[in-house]
């Protein structure tokens, strides 16, 4: 098993992992809730990663940054009130 194939497999199992994290949430606090979105964010990076899609990942990666701002936003706000 070369590399970009552990990197493929690996990227579906945090992807799984992590929508699994997401949909069934233990603990309800806004950085919690942020670290189990990230989780099968990284997990389709390295899926796009394995499939060697430089276009992709450079857009996911903009994408990115900019929705934990925000997204980190919206839940201060919401927990705030």
């Amino acid at each position: 098993m070369n590399t970009a194939e552990m990197m493929f497999v690996l990227g579906f199992l945090l992807l799984f992992i992590g929508v699994f994290a997401v949909a069934f949430p233990r603990d309800r606090r806004y950085l919690t809730r942020l670290i189990h979105i990230e989780i099968p964010a990284f997990g389709l990076f390295l899926v796009m990663l394995a499939l060697n899609e430089t276009i992709a990942l450079i857009t996911f990666v903009a994408v990115n940054g900019v929705s934990v701002f925000v997204l980190m936003r919206v839940l201060e706000r919401t927990g705030a009130s």
